[in-house]
């Protein structure tokens, strides 16, 4: 799958609330590995989508990437590598919230906007406090670190995420390119259901199982199992 004279470069995006800090720790470890250039993306909270997407053009520039994305950068890594198929040599798409534009059910569209109402009724500190009493250790000191960086514009980044209309049934049975799905088989916000519509209507994609526990311990995995899917 890599070319030794012109290697892939990884691209990471991460998820909704998330930072690129996560994403290097998700795909660092496995590039590196490989000899892989990794590029992390830092979205802009004032403009979640077009950053990463141009983060993207970007690094195309140079050569072939290898798109990967966590939640909804898995969803933005599909859409533009779609777009641009001869700049891409595949994608990883770890743990997909949603298939198609109905996101009325969707845990991630209704989580993203529930905690920004959140935020703007009650502020950065309390609702901080709230999701670290909910959440594991990890997830909690995660997105308390990318939550105060992307303050005061995180409401905003979070409505436009909940906003977001991921890739329906035609785009993903119609993607040329190979994928590695990721899901986390009990992570209720990113339902294994979805990871397995998406691998099922994807031509050549292959599935790949891990545990919340398993993504806690190590963000890494994420990139040992999706980039190690390539070769």
């Amino acid at each position: 799958m890599f070319d030794s004279a012109q290697p892939a470069r990884v691209v990471a995006l991460p998820g909704t609330g998330s930072d690129a800090d996560f994403a290097r720790r998700a795909f660092g470890p496995a590039s590196a590995a490989r000899g892989l250039d990794l590029i992390a993306v830092e979205p802009d909270p004032r403009d979640v989508v077009a950053s990463c997407r141009a983060g993207l053009d970007v690094a195309a520039r140079s050569g072939p990437v290898l798109a990967a994305g966590i939640s909804l950068g898995a969803a933005i890594t599909l859409e533009w590598a779609a777009e641009h198929p001869d700049r891409v040599v595949g994608v990883v798409a770890a743990l997909p919230g949603w298939t198609g534009p109905d996101t009325a059910a969707c845990p991630a569209a209704l989580s993203a906007a529930a905690t920004a109402a959140q935020l703007r009724a009650d502020g950065l500190a309390e609702v901080i406090e709230r999701m670290r009493a909910s959440s594991p250790r990890w997830l909690a000191d995660a997105l308390t670190q990318s939550w105060q960086a992307q303050w005061p514009h995180l409401p905003e980044a979070l409505q436009e995420a909940a906003d977001y209309k991921w890739p329906d049934a035609e785009r993903l049975a119609t993607f040329a390119l190979p994928v590695a799905v990721i899901t986390a088989v009990d992570d209720p916000v990113h339902p294994v259901a979805v990871a397995e519509e998406w691998a099922a209507l994807v031509p050549h994609s292959r599935l790949h199982r891990i545990t919340l526990d398993e993504l806690g311990a190590d963000p890494a995995i994420l990139g040992h199992v999706g980039i190690g899917a390539f070769g």
